[in-house]
């Protein structure tokens, strides 16, 4: 299906994609009166002894921990503690940057949140109104508006499954009818060669190589000037899981934006010359 104004999606991992580490870390884990690598050995602790996941462990802790300290569990409490949440350098003003950038190029640019992060949280960043969808853990919450068990789970593999609902146009995190039923490629809303996909660790593994091997392109980006976090970004397109490693500077003109507007380029460029190809093919006349 042709259309004038090709929808690009732009597709975010978030702790260490686009805020210098885990979101609970910045204002939850203070109130809890720890730091937060007692937190996570606790969560590590949980999800060996248990033979557990790593993602439903860290949910359970912070509503366990929470009633201890006496803390909120309700919603809004979540969504405040997501106003403390850091950015990298140049994440607020990104989406304007690219969303001029694609409307120059008669394109529609979306973004959309893949994260093993918690929702309710990223939901609280000053960054939320930006995104298409947010798919990230979510709680489910009592008749009091307090949280009490886990909703949604972001573990590798459910990275994969939103992937595939952003291919398709299917906002419901609960929709299991639409997600299967036959799409052509042309018609789905973003096939996967207009994808950008931006990550930074394990979890991001799967779907960076999947929009990779289907025609998208996959970023790596790492933390500034942390040899470690760009040794491990660079194993990543050594063994050919992406396509470019960036440092996680947003701002205009760094190497970031270059390369996101070169894959605009290209995506406009491929867009062109398919249609030019289908107009050709129907133009020919048919001989017997």
């Amino acid at each position: 299906m042709i259309t004038n104004n090709p929808i690009v999606a732009l597709v975010y991992d978030f702790d260490g994609t686009l805020s210098p580490g885990n979101m609970q870390e910045f204002g939850f884990i203070r109130a809890l009166g720890q730091d937060a690598k007692e937190f996570w050995k606790k969560n590590t602790k949980m999800s060996v002894e248990n033979d557990a996941s790593h993602i439903l462990c860290y949910m359970n802790l912070m509503v366990r921990e929470a009633k201890e300290k006496g803390i909120s569990l309700k919603k809004e409490s979540f969504q405040a503690f997501g106003r403390d949440i850091e950015l990298f350098e140049g994440v607020k003003e990104w989406f304007d940057l690219v969303n001029a950038y694609g409307k120059e190029k008669g394109l529609e640019i979306k973004h959309y949140i893949n994260s093993s992060g918690l929702k309710e949280m990223i939901e609280g960043t000053t960054i939320a109104k930006e995104f298409e969808a947010i798919y990230a853990c979510s709680f489910l919450y009592d008749d009091q508006g307090k949280a009490f068990w886990p909703a949604i789970a972001v573990d590798y593999t459910t990275k994969t499954q939103f992937l595939f609902k952003i291919n398709k146009g299917i906002k419901s995190v609960s929709d299991n009818i639409a997600i299967n039923e036959f799409v052509a490629e042309e018609d789905r809303h973003v096939p996967f060669k207009k994808m950008i996909y931006f990550g930074d660790g394990e979890t991001d593994i799967p779907s960076m190589k999947l929009v990779k091997d289907h025609g998208g392109h996959s970023i790596a980006v790492y933390t500034p000037e942390d040899i470690e976090k760009k040794l491990i970004a660079e194993k990543l397109i050594l063994e050919n899981r992406v396509n470019f490693v960036c440092p996680a500077d947003y701002s205009k003109d760094k190497e970031i934006f270059k390369v996101v507007a070169t894959i605009i380029d290209k995506i406009r460029s491929d867009f062109d010359f398919e249609n030019l190809e289908k107009t050709h093919k129907a133009n020919a006349v048919k001989t017997k």
